[in-house]
């Protein structure tokens, strides 16, 4: 029972918060949807259009409805300014708070895939209004028809008419950001995902004009014409009777000729207001990134990795932060974010960051960096000074590595390349960072190739030195993992020795880890930091979730550019 117990209050550390926002954000699509639905089924104003489209009418605007909503919301957490300022912020000064910020990727995902799944439902819905439109003409209401004649070609009112038209182009525009959006396409031709996901500024425009044809209207004199009642020129189909008496009640009823209205557009209403947000820090960041950066130094490191230093009047950045790289000689449009390795501080107005070369803008970038080096060649850091082409940085921007250091105990887990977003909380502890709450970091490193590990040997050298002489050895904790074991007398050097006392073989066994700090931390909330592959991450999250330590928790952070 206590296990159990225990293993809530892990689960509820982690996932607490997370699945709170999901409810909220689930309850509005559903109060939402239901209520639209009720208000065109039900409503006095819509009896006749009802009657002619029936519940592809309620579908229809009930789906538009928690469409406005989500694309109004998808656009909030791609506002990286907004949410830099925020974690920042004194008024943001819970933890809790600033961990669901980092969630603001997986909101941005859950937004957007509510719109593709509301957006097939909301076309179904409005193919069977059209094929209505045209098969249930009304003769005696011909303001409410959107078809010219009865029997109008379905296909032809889609292919010309407004609402038709902007809506073909909004799920085609959709449909190419949504496939464009997969995993692998993601990982193996960013180019493509990067290009087709900026549509959507193309999409917002059209779907301000989308509803400018009004297809559907609305009785505005329900007063005058009791919607059901007899017009003075209708005839009843039995004349005789109880029927009579209450048909003739109904017509005296009647006064005039129902009148009909489409509606207003109103989803420029829902989108104007986030869309504008993010207009404006759009341009607040074009502005600030609009200066080239002077780059100082490129270095070359083993396993394709690329350092480059670089210096801008007035940049201010905190560890765990990235900026965005912009290289107009390698693409005018596309832009990458990369962690920030080294920050500025009082004595060092430079800051660095460790790019690794994969894929094509990489390998044009690094083309530019350095024309003249073989690859593959060099073992040890190469130094270039040459002309090297303008470069523009956007930044910084928050992100999860920052909360490193406001617990106690920290648990650093890099994979590769991803410990990029951890060398600048190395380099903090490095300098002597003052006013720090973290008592001691765990730090796991996990490389394939044994000369991944010089891209930071030397600072993890002198982070321990540093720390053996203030006679903290216990701050710092260091495991380096190499899964191929050749070449490891390579690092046997008298400068390295600290991280050959600390090389293991093979893949780490994250429960026994855990289970290992959680044993020397005691009553302690312990914060766990990980960046890497996602079999890695899986497991580290389940393992947090699931902590049996008496007074101890486990809170996982995914790195993750938003």
């Amino acid at each position: 029972m206590m296990s159990m117990m225990m293993s809530a209050r892990s689960w509820l550390a982690n996932e607490g918060g997370k699945h709170f926002v999901l409810m909220l954000w689930l309850g509005a699509n559903t109060w939402l949807f239901v209520k639209t639905f009720l208000l065109y089924s039900c409503g006095r104003q819509y009896h006749y259009l009802y009657k002619m489209l029936g519940l592809g009418l309620c579908l229809s605007r009930a789906s538009a409805s928690v469409l406005n909503l989500n694309c109004s919301l998808v656009l909030l957490p791609v506002c990286r300014c907004l949410l830099t300022w925020l974690r920042g912020s004194h008024t943001v000064s819970s933890r809790k708070t600033r961990r669901l910020l980092d969630k603001s990727k997986t909101f941005h995902v859950a937004c957007g895939v509510a719109i593709c799944i509301f957006s097939v439902l909301h076309v179904s819905a409005h193919l069977v209004n059209v094929v209505n439109f045209s098969g249930r003409f009304s003769e005696d209401f011909p303001a409410l028809n959107f078809a010219r004649y009865k029997g109008e070609d379905p296909k032809l009112i889609i292919l010309t008419t407004v609402p038709g038209v902007t809506g073909v182009l909004l799920v085609l525009i959709l449909f190419l950001m949504f496939t464009s959006s997969s995993y692998c396409v993601r990982i193996y031709n960013y180019e493509i995902f990067w290009y087709t996901h900026n549509l959507f500024i193309v999409f917002y425009v059209i779907l301000m004009v989308h509803m400018v044809g009004g297809a559907l209207k609305y009785q505005t004199n329900i007063e005058a014409h009791p919607p059901g009642c007899l017009r003075a020129n209708q005839s009843s189909p039995q004349q005789q009777g109880e029927e009579l008496e209450r048909r003739e009640e109904e017509e005296t009823r009647c006064r005039e000729e129902p009148h009909f209205q489409p509606h207003y557009p109103q989803t420029w209403l829902w989108v104007s207001g986030p869309l504008c947000l993010y207009c404006a820090e759009r341009l607040y960041r074009y502005i600030r990134s609009s200066d080239p950066v002077t780059i100082v130094t490129v270095m070359r490191h083993p396993c394709d990795v690329i350092e480059l230093r670089m210096l801008k009047k007035n940049f201010k950045a905190h560890p765990g932060q990235y900026v965005v790289l912009k290289c107009p000689s390698v693409s005018f449009f596309e832009n990458h974010p990369f962690t920030l390795t080294e920050c500025p501080t009082e004595n060092k107005e430079t800051f660095g960051i460790h790019l690794r070369v994969v894929g094509d803008w990489t390998e044009r970038f690094t083309q530019l960096l350095l024309p003249d080096l073989q690859r593959d060649l060099d073992i040890l850091p190469v130094l270039h000074q040459r002309r090297y082409p303008k470069l523009y940085v956007d930044g910084p921007f928050g992100s999860p590595s920052q909360e490193v250091f406001n617990y106690d105990v920290s648990v650093c887990v890099a994979a590769g390349i991803g410990v990029t977003p951890f060398a600048c909380v190395l380099q903090a502890l490095l300098d002597g960072r003052t006013g720090l709450r973290l008592k001691r970091l765990y730090f796991v490193w996990v490389c394939r190739e044994l000369r991944s590990f010089y891209w930071f040997a030397e600072r993890l050298c002198a982070l321990h030195h540093k720390l053996w002489h203030e006679n903290r050895p216990d701050y710092f904790n260091l495991k380096l993992y190499v899964s191929q074991a050749d070449d490891l007398h390579c690092i046997s050097e008298e400068k390295y020795r600290p991280l050959a006392s600390r090389l293991l073989v093979g893949r780490p066994r994250w429960k026994l880890l855990l289970d290992d700090i959680g044993r020397s931390n005691k009553h302690a909330r312990v914060g766990v930091f990980c960046c890497g592959p996602k079999g890695i991450s899986r497991t580290l999250h389940r393992l947090c979730n699931s902590a049996h330590f008496p007074g101890t928790s486990f809170e996982f952070n995914k790195e993750s550019f938003s």
